[in-house]
């Protein structure tokens, strides 16, 4: 099953990320002059880099989180800035249902 879903016109994909429950998604073509990132083309076993850092802002006090992490081979290494229960934890890529 897929880890990854496609919009865009196919310039961008979507993942869902286990730590925020959200999707995060990454261009993986030129759109709209924002950043690009590398994808192997696998779907099921997704490899996509550089790292991928969200940030937003949190509830009524605006607490600032961060997200921050490599996708390799299907797997998601949550970097020890990232502000949910799964930092500095790996674990593998959920297949794709838009959380």
């Amino acid at each position: 099953m897929p880890k990854v879903n496609f919009c865009n016109n196919n310039k961008s994909l979507l993942f869902d990320c286990p730590g925020c429950k959200y999707p995060h998604k990454v261009n993986v073509e030129a759109f709209e002059d924002q950043p690009v990132w590398q994808y192997n083309g696998n779907a099921d076993s997704p490899t996509i880099s550089p790292s991928i850092r969200v940030k937003w802002d949190e509830g009524d006090d605006h607490r600032q989180c961060c997200c921050h992490s490599f996708v390799t081979d299907g797997k998601i290494q949550f970097l020890n800035d990232c502000t949910h229960a799964l930092a500095g934890q790996t674990v593998e890529l959920p297949d794709w249902s838009c959380l």
